[in-house]
């Protein structure tokens, strides 16, 4: 063997041993192809790929439990969060889920000018870092370049927005060809999809956020004229801005019944009229957040038992229900209920519930004010006050609220556990007057 040949092996070597103890990853290779019939398949490693996925990081094995395979994320600051002292997307890869990364583009209605380039110009570099940094870790499956930064209530003035989407994606394509370009809007607008088709060539999945238009979001993409790859980014619920309201404008929540309905619902439609273009799906939301209320869109209780939307998502994946369900939650019942009362008045408060497995269940009541922020899109809220005085005495499914002593709007909250993990959340809207 010359010493050519003899160096070049040792090289090699070298450098085996220096990416295994360095911890170096291999991007898993993803790609957007047309099987026999036409239609658009994501594949990773060459292999057909549909995601069941769902938005958010926390409750992960759970994910997996429930036949969920991927998540999605808004920015790429999640991807350092630390779950069992391992980086997320470390985690992921353990799971076998993959992830859809969010890179925050910002929105004009937080102050970003389009037309200023120096902040255009700082945005672009940081989108180059981002894909520089995590393009070749295993689990990413997509980029999800921007979220909703049109706006939710745009039409067609998103021009200069598409335009420089375009340019971005560009950045990402010329950093990382492993891995396809989406952007998530708001709704299936007609006129947003014409204006990506005009300025956005470079994208290669059109992702969509939609709530009580979910189930027929895939058929409108297609009667908008879109002819890429599409994916239901984030569903749920009918969103708080498209129920019905009280008499002094609160948004009345959904019970817990129907938002399950909702997601399963919504997922087992999603491909019937869009098959051909339809890659999967993300439910919203695979965590708990204040929006609304603190218990609208999210699809655990801030003390980790799952809703019954999660265990909808679980029959709908996989055409069975988890091994422990819900309660179910069949009536709640008051005088409270959409009232304008007085401060301090005594109320009785009653629900019934049932638990599929039999097992005993715990009532908890609370009162919170109605939040007075007005957010857009998904912008934080804080969350409102509570008041534990205004419960009088709680046994069982009965409780006596006293209604609190300030004049304005609350809701009646009533959270139903059964011990193993489970629960349901409802709510009720009251007013107190100022007189």
């Amino acid at each position: 063997m010359n010493t050519v040949r003899r160096l070049s092996i040792f090289c090699t070597c070298l450098l085996s041993v220096s990416l295994l103890t360095s911890g170096a990853t291999f991007a898993t290779e993803v790609t957007v192809d047309k099987n026999e019939q036409g239609h658009f398949v994501l594949k990773r490693d060459g292999k057909p790929y549909y995601i069941y996925g769902a938005g958010g990081s926390d409750h992960l094995p759970e994910l997996v439990e429930c036949g969920g395979n991927s998540i999605r994320t808004w920015g790429i600051e999640s991807l350092e969060k630390q779950i069992d002292g391992k980086p997320l997307l470390d985690y992921c890869e353990e799971l076998g889920i993959s992830v859809s990364v969010g890179i925050w583009i910002e929105h004009e209605r937080h102050g970003f000018d389009y037309s200023d380039p120096k902040q255009v110009e700082k945005q672009r570099q940081a989108v180059r870092q981002a894909v520089r940094q995590y393009k070749d870790h295993p689990a990413i499956l997509m980029w999800g370049l921007g979220n909703e930064m049109e706006g939710p209530e745009s039409d067609s003035g998103a021009e200069r927005i598409w335009k420089e989407l375009n340019e971005l994606a560009a950045i990402i394509k010329s950093e990382d060809s492993n891995h396809p370009v989406m952007t998530v809007i708001a709704g299936a607008s007609a006129a947003k999809i014409q204006g990506i088709l005009e300025h956005y060539p470079n994208i290669d999945v059109l992702g969509v956020n939609s709530y009580g238009a979910a189930s027929s979001v895939a058929s409108d993409v297609k009667a908008a004229g879109w002819n890429k790859p599409f994916a239901l980014t984030e569903f749920g619920p009918s969103g708080h801005w498209e129920v019905a309201q009280t008499s002094w404008g609160a948004a009345i929540e959904p019970s817990s019944r129907a938002k399950a309905a909702s997601y399963y619902v919504t997922q087992s439609m999603l491909t019937e009229d869009a098959g051909d273009i339809c890659i999967g799906s993300y439910c919203f939301l695979w965590g708990q957040k204040q929006e609304k209320t603190s218990t609208w869109y999210g699809m655990f209780l801030p003390s980790g038992e799952k809703l019954p939307q999660v265990d909808a998502m679980c029959r709908a994946w996989t055409g069975h229900w988890p091994e422990n369900r819900c309660p179910k939650v069949t009536r709640v019942e008051s005088e409270l209920t959409e009232a304008t009362v007085a401060a301090g008045a005594l109320f009785e408060a009653r629900v019934q519930a049932t638990d599929p497995d039999e097992d005993p269940l715990e009532w908890t009541w609370f009162v919170q004010a109605e939040t007075t922020e007005r957010s857009v899109g998904g912008d934080r809220e804080s969350v409102p006050p509570l008041f534990p005085e205004c419960v009088v005495r709680a046994k069982e499914g009965e409780a006596v609220i006293r209604t609190p002593d300030k004049p304005g709007n609350y809701r009646l909250f009533i959270i139903v556990r059964d011990g193993q993990g489970n629960a349901s959340a409802d709510n009720i809207c009251f007013r107190v007057s100022a007189n």
